[in-house]
This record gives structure tokens, C-alpha cells and sequence, in this order.
């Protein structure tokens, strides 16, 4: 196993808390780490299955806040865990049988419609943190959006957490609060989901995976907490601007670097 340098571990760790924290309070974390873990010359399978480890901390951490905040109820979405199970299961089996080349093209315009229909949205009442009642009304919705958004993170995974928050802001008309959340224990099923596929195949450093992991769910403790206590008001700022330079990014590297 690759030693590195205790500098370079140091910079790894404070770029996981940034992660970790972001990845709480509006998703695309991985767009720190990903990127991070290709800079130590990690071939892209392992640094994804790498990936995979430390953000199954920080969704697992984040998720259990939102849950004892009693702000998700694991009741109200059976449907939406075993759907999403199964959609990264199958796409992170499908991952090198699919080209993926259409797919950088236009994610940054649907993650950048994300952001602007976050901005322009009315969501319900931000202070009246209440699931709709009764959770079976809700069922229908569960299976396609479980399906889509478990196969994408299993093929690919950044903006999987906002895109989990927009989706069931649209659908559901939960407020921003509600809807992380829920993003948070979703993005934990399809990031375990992926985690035991990639660790049958061998592909994890397991120690600058648990290090990392580590890092991120210090952040995402940190994210969550503050997320729930400073509510709408600081969540979608910080989602809007996450989204959008998400967008940007994926836009520049999928248009512009290869030209």
C-alpha cells in the first residue's frame, strides 16, 4: 500500500471536512474529494471505490442527524430505499458497459436547472418542518425517482445529493430542510450500495479511505447541525452556489478541456 507524504494527508484531510460539510448541508461533495484522490496518481477506479468509503461516513452521519432531528422518517420511504438500492446496484454493475460520454454533456445543464429552479421555486413554509400526511400518498412517486437517481450514483455520482433535493422539493413539496434530509439518507443507501460493489472488486485503499472517511463525517456533522439549526435561510444560498459551480465545472471539463 502507497505511503504519501504527512503534508499531502493533511491537505487530503481538510479538503474531506470541506466535503463532508458541503455534502450535509447541499450535496456534490465528491467534486472535492474525487478530484483530490486522482491528484495522488491513483488510478480512476480506485479512486472512486476510495471515494465511495469516505462518503458512505459522511451520508451515514449526515443522515442520522437529520433522522434524530426527527427531520426524516424511514417510514415514509420504503419504497424510495429499495428502489435506490437497486438502481446503484445496477449501475455500478452496468458502470463499464455504457458510454458515458452524452452523460458529461448535458449534466451540467440539468444540474444547473437544479440551481435556478431552487431560486425561482416557492417551497412550503421553511419553519413548519411536517412530512405530508399520510406517507402513502407518497408511494407512487418513490420508485422511478429511486431507480434514476441510485443507477446514476452508482455510473457516476456527482450532484447525486442535489439532485435528490430538488427532485423531492418538486415532487413531494417538501421545504429545503425536509428535502435534504431525505437527499442524506438516500445518498447513504446508494453510496453503501456502491461501496460493497467496488470492495468485492477490489477497488479501495482502505487506509486513505477510513482517513478520509473520518475527515468527511467530522464535516458532515458540522453541516448537518448547522443546516437544521440556521434552516432555509442558509441552506439555499449555500445549495444554489454548490449547483451552480458544480455546473460550471462539469460544463468547462465535459466542452472545453478536450477542444
Amino acid at each position: 500500500m502507497e505511503l504519501f507524504e504527512p503534508t499531502v494527508l493533511l491537505v487530503l484531510a481538510l479538503v474531506a471536512f470541506a466535503a463532508g460539510f458541503i455534502d450535509a448541508v447541499a450535496g456534490g461533495g465528491g467534486m472535492l474529494t474525487v478530484p483530490a484522490l486522482l491528484s495522488l496518481g491513483l488510478p480512476p477506479h480506485i479512486a472512486l471505490g476510495t471515494n465511495k468509503l469516505a462518503a458512505t461516513f459522511a451520508s451515514s452521519t449526515a443522515a442520522f442527524t437529520y433522522y434524530r432531528k426527527r427531520l426524516f422518517k424511514p417510514r415514509c420511504w420504503k419504497r424510495a430505499f429499495v428502489s435506490t438500492l437497486i438502481g446503484a446496484t445496477l449501475g455500478t454493475l452496468f458502470v463499464d458497459l455504457i458510454s458515458t460520454e452524452w452523460l458529461e454533456k448535458v449534466l451540467p445543464l440539468i444540474i444547473l436547472a437544479a440551481a435556478i429552479y431552487t431560486i425561482w421555486h416557492k417551497t412550503p413554509n421553511a419553519n413548519k418542518n411536517e412530512m405530508p400526511q399520510p406517507c402513502p400518498v407518497l408511494n407512487k412517486k418513490q420508485y422511478a425517482q429511486g431507480l434514476i437517481l441510485g443507477f446514476y450514483d452508482g455510473v457516476a455520482g456527482p450532484g447525486t445529493g442535489a439532485f435528490w433535493t430538488a427532485s423531492s422539493m418538486a415532487l413531494y413539496r417538501l421545504n429545503i430542510l425536509l428535502a435534504s434530509g431525505l437527499s442524506k439518507a438516500m445518498n447513504f443507501t446508494s453510496n453503501f450500495t456502491s461501496l460493497v460493489t467496488f470492495a468485492v472488486l477490489g477497488h479501495i485503499d482502505w487506509l486513505l479511505g477510513l482517513t478520509m472517511g473520518l475527515c468527511l463525517m467530522a464535516g458532515a456533522f458540522v453541516g448537518a447541525h448547522s443546516a437544521i439549526r440556521f434552516g432555509a435561510k442558509f441552506i439555499r444560498p449555500v445549495f444554489v452556489t454548490v449547483v451552480s459551480i458544480l455546473a460550471v465545472k462539469l460544463a468547462y471539463e465535459a466542452w472545453f478541456v478536450n477542444l
